[in-house]
């Protein structure tokens, strides 16, 4: 038995008019367990949160000797290890790479876009069973970012937070790519200069440009600033690459190790809070990981953390995981 894709369209008011002239229509793809075209019974929902420079259309790209997210679904449902559910891949693509999830003036509004809009579309449109302990959501890298974030803040909402490898510990993951990137917008007399060549490369992904992409792409996210010609404010200085203290606090306001402290009440209001990170992450976040986790647990906010041997890269098979342990979580409910 296979499930279906539905490549729902969004016409997105939240969106509309946003900073970068990003598209306010986008594509989502929904993903319908097999038995849901046979009746009326109603299923727990799961938002699949893409990594950054991802979508949710990317989830439905066939790699060689790896499934399409579907397939895996599939595959889970059919051998028991995920209950059939409807999975939601929502398309938070901007001009640099990514939303991070997060409302921003420099990008748009993309919690308010998945939180509030999709959820009320999905929940309208499609028979869900409505309510925080029947709705997960879960990510990897920037997806994992994006679903800690919205659960803590919207624990009403989402109340299954499944996290792999998501970006925190920002002095870990990242710092250390302020010089480099520093460094690439010195070489194009500015930020602005090097956001102007870099887009009209034909080839936007080389993995030497990403300190610089990624730096841009989180600042646009994490220290907005509308008086800025650029929209947002780096985090350190473009002549000398020192740290500017007033930014980097900014950031830390956004780093989920910094503010768990603030959030505990509404994650211990989650019906499960799953973490999960590779040992030889090349950005470091098996450490963020378990600092977070530690204080978490003096917080006494219930969670779950595994590490594998891994790294960050090509780690889309834990995606089993979290859907097994949403699945428990849904069981429960």
């Amino acid at each position: 038995m296979h499930g279906t894709v539905v490549p729902d369209l969004i016409d997105s008011r939240v969106l509309r008019g946003n900073p970068l002239g990003d598209p306010h229509v986008r594509r989502v793809p929904v993903y319908l367990p097999p038995s849901y075209g046979r009746g009326v019974k109603r299923y727990p929902v799961v938002y699949l949160l893409a990594g950054f420079t991802g979508s949710g259309e990317m989830m439905q790209n066939r790699t060689p000797w790896t499934e399409t997210f579907a397939e895996r679904c599939d595959r889970l449902i059919a051998r028991r290890k995920m209950a059939e559910s409807i999975v939601v891949m929502p398309d938070c693509f901007t001009r640099y790479g990514g939303s991070q999830y997060v409302n921003s003036t420099a990008t748009g509004r993309y919690e308010d876009h998945v939180a509030k809009e999709l959820v009320a579309h999905i929940d309208r449109e499609y028979r869900t069973i409505p309510g925080p302990r029947t709705r997960a959501v879960m990510g990897k890298s920037s997806g994992g970012y994006g679903a800690m974030i919205l659960g803590m803040h919207h624990p009403e909402t989402f109340g299954v937070v499944c996290c792999t490898s998501g970006d925190m510990y920002f002095l870990y993951c990242y710092l250390p790519d302020f010089p480099k990137a520093q460094d690439a917008y010195r070489k194009h007399g500015s930020c602005a200069g090097f956001i102007r060549d870099w887009e009209r490369r034909p080839k936007r992904m080389e993995m030497s440009l990403f300190p610089a992409i990624n730096t841009l792409a989180m600042a646009s996210c994490y220290s907005p600033n509308p008086e800025s010609k650029l929209g947002f404010d780096l985090p350190f200085d473009e002549a000398t690459g020192e740290l500017r203290d007033d930014v980097w606090r900014r950031w830390l306001a956004w780093d989920p190790v910094h503010i768990v402290g603030r959030y505990a009440r509404n994650l211990k209001k989650l019906s499960l809070l799953f973490l999960d990170s590779g040992t030889r992450d090349e950005f470091n976040l098996h450490h963020g990981m378990r600092i977070f986790s530690r204080k978490a647990k003096a917080l006494g906010i219930r969670h779950v953390v595994e590490e594998f041997d891994d790294s960050h890269m090509n780690i889309q098979y834990r995606y089993d995981r979290s859907l097994e342990m949403a699945t428990r979580a849904f069981r429960r409910a």
